[in-house]
């Protein structure tokens, strides 16, 4: 059986039994701003007495613990037992702090002050400041929850980064959401009884993972923000959830480089290509095209490539600079043929490096 039912409740925030739930509020915010251990210097007297107070609240402002409470206590407020309850209660009050003090010397001889006044000031945070409105306030009639002011949930933000060909064609993602919700044993007030809640840990807040599949449009750029209403934290008293917003990154590629809504990229060619001309496959985001090589192509040289860029409702190019490139695993024949090159060839190509034109 609990501690409490071998109190006098009512004796210890000093109410009649026969109090009202408004009255039992009004005296253990009078009690609780009297005992309050950050104003009483933590003294031990102090931290006992307004753990006391604190539980005997709890109880009478708990309809099914205080039925029975009264019930194991024998309060009948039509029998002349009243009057010795009364009695008794003011015969408590008068000897509480003596007692308690001697309580706590005999019961907390271990006990850390450091954490019981870091324990109290939550609690009187929680309770006093707020003063019973919102999340800490007692169960009260509906129609009292209906003027509770509504609170709008948080937003989430979200970095997601996909591939550029996801970003050109659009995909659709699979994103893991951390929400954070009122904790659903303390109700968002930290504390119970006194102490810290076990299920938060004093945060007054839950996490909720949740899996949530999201469509990434066609030609998203890089740095783009999606909002999807209603899938941020959940709102309170009437108040809207928040929303999810993800911000686009695409990563990054050794290929393709962007210039705008073009796309630009390098691709080799060999010797004979860049004399002879050829048809070469070339990738693009969209897949592989073929372009043509003209004769005497040079290193550096671009081609474009028409509507295969980047771009939603206006596509750019994607550009193509050709590099010419030696092969370094060349077969004995082909040497040969580079070798009777070289004799017959009666060309310098560097004749005229210093010269203007």
């Amino acid at each position: 059986m609990n501690q409490y039912y071998q109190k006098d409740l009512y004796a210890i925030l000093g109410v009649e039994p026969d109090a009202d739930e408004a009255q039992i509020k009004s005296a253990y915010r009078k009690q609780a701003r009297k005992w309050h251990p950050d104003i009483n210097d933590n003294s031990p007297e102090s931290i006992l007495h307004f753990k006391e107070i604190t539980e005997a609240y709890e109880v009478l402002t708990d309809e099914h613990k205080k039925s029975q409470y009264d019930i194991l206590k024998g309060f009948n407020f039509k029998s002349s037992s009243y009057t010795s309850q009364t009695q008794a209660k003011k015969a408590y009050s008068e000897t509480s702090s003596t007692r308690t003090q001697t309580e706590y010397k005999a019961k907390n001889k271990d006990t850390n002050n450091h954490q019981d006044k870091s324990t109290f000031s939550q609690v009187f945070e929680n309770i006093l400041d707020g003063l019973f409105t919102g999340e800490s306030a007692p169960k009260k009639p509906k129609e009292e929850k209906k003027k509770l002011k509504p609170e709008n949930g948080r937003d989430i933000n979200l970095n997601v980064t996909i591939k550029i060909s996801e970003a050109i064609s659009g995909t659709n993602r699979t994103v893991n959401v951390l929400h954070s919700e009122r904790c659903p044993k303390c109700e968002g007030r930290r504390f119970i009884n006194g102490a810290k809640c076990p299920l938060c840990k004093g945060t007054g807040e839950i996490s909720i993972h949740k899996k949530l599949s999201v469509k990434i449009p066609a030609g998203i750029k890089k740095g783009a923000k999606i909002r999807i209403a209603n899938e941020g934290n959940k709102g309170y008293n009437g108040g809207k959830s928040g929303d999810l917003y993800l911000f686009i990154d695409i990563e990054e590629s050794s290929f393709f480089k962007y210039e705008g809504n073009n796309v630009l990229c390098e691709v080799p060619i060999t010797p004979f290509e860049a004399v002879l001309g050829a048809n070469i496959e070339v990738p693009t985001l969209s897949g592989n095209v073929t372009m043509k090589i003209p004769p005497y192509t040079t290193t550096g040289q671009k081609f474009r490539l028409s509507q295969q860029g980047t771009g939603k409702n206006k596509k750019g190019d994607q550009i193509v600079t050709v590099k010419i490139t030696v092969p370094k695993d060349m077969t004995e024949k082909e040497l040969e043929l580079y070798k009777q090159l070289k004799l017959i060839s009666k060309h310098n190509v560097r004749e005229n490096l210093l010269n203007d034109k």
